[in-house]
């Protein structure tokens, strides 16, 4: 399947598709945006493919229904959160619709940011619309509601953060044999780290003297970008047993060993460098990779193995255009230390980020009763599939089902199957409302970290105390 076309012809057929699975419905649009139009309502996301499609098809499609004007601005991640915060602080209501990472969410709530789109919904019962009901929201919605269950952002993509490896590598003959030569076991996705810095190593060492571009593994390392910091705390950590960035919220927001946290615990030390290994002997480019790079390194066939975002895993293993690896993605759960799994099987823990964002409505919104309906258009059931086959996510249980979705879940190796199934054993991040403090507090320590002008085991000393120091200025710790 070539994603790329697809979505071409889904920008010239989809509104007719959609239109026909929802006729009876087109008159509630109708009606509805009759008293807007002519209205514009402008949003700002990051320049993913769930949001890329939202501009470039969904957009389209609601104003040529209802006579609404979106215009939906993807830029860098960077810059969509500076956008966007900045606009509902000041109160300059220049957007009506923002991204809402899963991971800020909590901060946003607690600055009053955010339109209560379940409340309000019941207070203009005229503005519902017959074809949306939140019950048909996937789990991932609930990181989007308030204590009392409402809802404050429409969930736009929702993914997990697999473990991607070369099928055609793993299955080469030659390969095979070097490998269980040297290693002593059969070439198979790991289920350790051991196992998986085995494996990087052979490849590395494989790609140089084969005279490839060929690495053991991916690394979301930017020495200058948030990234990275990602990478390691909700990816990395929580496979060797560290959660929540080692901070203890019941113990007094804990971050250093000393006072009963586990930020510079020895597991985050062996976490950090082991992943760092992984670091050097990735790609080059690893040095200034984000989560976009990290997947156009492995679309270009450059690495193994890796972990990579769900939301790009669907043009990597189909689209022709933009990949080199078509046919040859499998899909596993990332390397466990020993009683992880069993911490993720009993809500002790996690295996990594369940990552994805919405769209909220600021409350500084000129126009919110507008865009409260293309929020609404959006999350229908009707329009999910092609959504899902363009950008990998998938936010309304029905969408598993469909019969697309599950021929391209083939070509993903079971992906949407292990995000229905196995989702759960991911966390959303903890529930923080100083994240984005905390987060740049400590990360150009960590970015010191990476560029080597601070050891590992001293760096993560720095930063957990850097951390407390931080949550007391902000009135947390004691």
């Amino acid at each position: 399947m070539n994603i790329a076309l697809k979505i071409g012809a889904s920008a010239l057929a989809l509104s007719f598709a959609a239109g026909m699975a929802a006729a009876q419905d087109d008159s509630f649009w109708k009606e509805a945006g009759a008293q807007f139009e002519g209205v514009t309502l402008r949003g700002v996301t990051e320049a993913t493919p769930p949001s890329n499609y939202i501009k470039d098809v969904l957009a389209p499609q609601f104003e040529e229904l209802t006579g609404i004007r979106v215009d939906i601005e993807t830029t860098s991640w960077d810059q969509m959160y500076d956008k966007a915060i900045k606009d509902m602080e000041a109160g300059t209501g220049i957007y009506d619709m923002v991204y809402i990472e899963q991971d800020i969410v909590y901060a946003y709530l607690a600055r009053d940011f955010l339109t209560d789109i379940t409340g309000t919904l019941e207070e203009k019962p005229e503005l519902k619309s017959p074809t949306f009901e939140e019950s048909m929201l996937t789990s991932f919605a609930e990181f989007f509601r308030d204590d009392d269950g409402h809802l404050y952002g429409m969930p736009v993509e929702a993914f997990i953060k697999p473990y991607l490896y070369r099928t055609d590598l793993f299955s080469d003959p030659e390969i095979m044999a070097a490998f269980e030569e040297q290693t002593g076991r059969e070439l198979a996705p790991a289920k350790t780290h051991e196992e998986y810095t085995e494996i990087a190593e052979f490849f590395t060492q494989w790609g140089k003297d084969h005279d490839m571009d060929l690495w053991g593994a991916t690394a979301q390392a930017h020495t200058g970008h948030a990234a990275s910091w990602y990478e390691y705390f909700e990816s990395v950590a929580p496979t060797f047993g560290v959660y929540n960035w080692g901070i203890d919220p019941e113990n007094n927001y804990a971050a250093t060993v000393e006072n009963g946290g586990r930020m510079n615990s020895p597991e985050a030390k062996e976490a950090l460098k082991w992943w760092l290994h992984l670091r050097d002997i990735a790609p080059p480019e690893s040095v200034q990779s984000t989560w976009t790079e990290v997947a156009t390194t492995f679309a270009a066939g450059r690495a193994a193995q890796g972990l990579v975002y769900g939301e790009n895993a669907a043009w990597i293993a189909s689209d022709e255009n933009q990949s080199l690896v078509v046919g040859n993605v499998g899909v596993a759960l990332p390397p466990l230390a020993e009683g992880v799994l069993e911490d993720a099987e009993s809500g002790e823990g996690y295996l990594g980020y369940y990552d994805g964002g919405a769209f909220g409505l600021p409350v500084t919104s000129k126009n919110k009763e507008a865009a409260l309906l293309f929020l609404q258009y959006i999350a229908q059931d009707e329009l999910q599939a092609d959504w899902a086959l363009a950008g990998s996510r998938i936010t309304n249980d029905a969408t598993y089902d469909d019969p697309e979705v599950q021929a391209l879940n083939e070509e993903l190796g079971g992906y949407f199957d292990m995000l229905r199934d196995q989702g759960e054993l991911f966390g959303g991040a903890p529930a923080y409302p100083f994240h984005a403090q905390v987060r740049e507090a400590t990360a150009p320590i960590f970015y010191s970290i990476l560029t080597g002008d601070i050891g590992p085991d001293e760096g993560l000393d720095q930063m957990a105390a850097k951390a407390e120091e931080e949550l007391s200025s902000l009135g947390y710790r004691e």
